[in-house]
């Protein structure tokens, strides 16, 4: 029993010490361990996106046909989906354009191109499907294409919201 003991105190002791040379160990000696993590491709968010196969309509259907001009606006500007553009429109736009859509926004200062200001004529003479195109495929070095973060539908919802803004006297 006493031996017991003994070989008992004597392992503590020892995996004591071992413990505490391991803590100023612990940043000499590494060992690395692989990791197949590091030695695969990685790609940041909406950089280099695949492309989709040829001829081949999206899940929603087609949006837009090549060399047909814009499309018509197929969702109706009632208060469902002017609320839902209202809560996208926050999320994905106000950031640049402003609470009042006067391109304002918290970051425009701090943008090369100032971002389109919605209450002016011109901007709100454009059509719907001119409205739907310019937020799905973006604006070269301008504004990000948004057609990845947004379904079609609310794309759509988003063009409704656009129409609320007032005119600037």
């Amino acid at each position: 029993m006493r031996l017991l003991k003994q070989l008992f105190w004597v392992f503590l002791t020892l995996g004591v010490l071992f413990g505490v040379l391991e803590l100023f160990l612990f940043d000499v000696i590494k060992i690395d361990w692989p990791s197949f993590m590091e030695i695969q491709p990685s790609y940041r968010p909406m950089e280099h996106p695949l492309l989709p196969p040829e001829r081949s309509i999206p899940i929603e259907g087609a949006i837009a046909i090549p060399n047909m001009g814009a499309p018509e606006n197929p969702t109706v500007a009632d208060e469902g989906s002017l609320t839902r553009g209202a809560e996208l429109y926050a999320i994905n736009c106000q950031m640049c354009h402003g609470v009042t859509g006067e391109g304002n926004g918290t970051i425009a200062p701090f943008l090369a191109n100032r971002p389109a200001n919605f209450t002016f004529e011109v901007v709100q003479s454009k059509s719907d499907g001119s409205f739907f195109l310019t937020i799905s495929n973006g604006v070269d070095g301008r504004m990000p294409a948004l057609n990845e973060n947004l379904t079609v539908s609310e794309r759509w919802d988003v063009v409704n919201f656009l129409r609320t803004f007032k005119l600037a006297k």
